[in-house]
């Protein structure tokens, strides 16, 4: 299982999931080939041998990045599992790429940085724990 989250054009006024109106159409993230490039600035080590799955190990946690088979992306999922240092890294992600993402473990809905995406993160985890028994 992992803590899952859904990067996207979003508002940037927006702090909660229903403040997005509902014929708001997100645009494009860019060229597959660039969002890999501009990911691997911030994670050197990242393996896209998949182009559409890519994969980052650290020590203390993994994370997945299902970029999809199309040239131009729309949307991507980060698949994390390990410590509170997934949320940093997610928050230090989006950030160099100007991204915002969707949380469904947040209470907003939205990724939020630092501290708040640390409490999704244990949210998650919590669950994980209680269904893997």
């Amino acid at each position: 299982m992992s803590w899952d989250i859904f990067v996207q054009d979003l508002p940037a006024n927006a702090r909660r999931l229903s403040d997005i109106r509902e014929d708001f159409r997100p645009a494009p993230l860019g060229k597959r080939s660039d969002l890999i490039r501009r990911i691997k600035e911030v994670a050197p080590a990242a393996d896209f041998t998949d182009l559409a799955w890519g994969r980052f190990d650290t020590p203390s946690f993994s994370v997945e990045f299902n970029l999809g088979h199309d040239e131009f992306v729309k949307s991507f999922a980060l698949h994390l599992r390990g410590d509170d240092a997934a949320a940093a890294f997610v928050s230090d992600l989006l950030s160099r790429l100007g991204f915002r993402a969707l949380d469904p473990q947040s209470n907003s809905g939205l990724f939020e940085p630092e501290r708040i995406a640390e409490a999704s993160l244990r949210r998650w985890r919590q669950y994980r724990d209680e269904v893997a028994g």
